[in-house]
């Protein structure tokens, strides 16, 4: 008996979900990251130093959680601005190997405002997550100079099943200010 009113708890919580309403995106300032993105969730801000080729820098991550996706956007700027290249590298190795990342592909990335950077890249991949579940991502990374900093950022969107469109509303609305 118990299993049956599983099966149907579970059948009703998939038709509701079913019908559940699209994401709502919508254009979210973050003027702390001297950018703006569209989200369809608000965001929590977060702080912490890491280390990016060889230097200790603070990123300030904004990110949020929606239709089963986390979205998710960190800039630091760097006290060696020579370094740009070396850091998004670095970072975007360390997110893929914290992922376990497999069949990553890269393509260049340059939001408007962006330096052109061969470091600049979106890329698709598969990987764990946190859970321990299966996981798709895309991820890009960008640097930018902001008066006399270079600033480097990330953006992210990862789920267990991450729709291309959600993706692509994500990257295309990146607005460095």
């Amino acid at each position: 008996m118990r299993v049956a009113i599983f099966i149907a708890q579970s059948l009703l919580l998939a038709l509701l979900m079913a019908c559940s309403p699209a994401l709502e995106w919508r254009t979210v300032p973050l003027p702390e990251l001297a950018l703006e993105v569209s989200l369809p969730c608000k965001p929590e801000r977060a702080q912490r130093n890491v280390e990016l080729a060889g230097q200790t820098v603070e990123i300030t991550m904004q990110s949020c959680e929606a239709g089963g996706n986390t979205f998710a956007v960190a800039c630091a700027a760097l006290a060696q601005p020579s370094s740009a290249g070396a850091a998004l590298a670095h970072w975007r190795a360390a997110v893929l190997a914290a992922a376990q990342a497999k069949n990553a592909k890269d393509k260049p990335f340059q939001p408007d405002g962006a330096l052109g950077l061969p470091q600049s890249v979106r890329t698709q991949a598969t990987g764990v997550l946190p859970s321990g579940g299966a996981m798709h991502l895309e991820a890009a990374w960008f640097a930018r100079v902001d008066q006399s900093t270079v600033t480097v950022c990330h953006a992210m969107v990862y789920g267990s099943e991450l729709p291309r469109a959600s993706a692509d509303v994500f990257f295309e609305a990146l607005v460095l200010r």
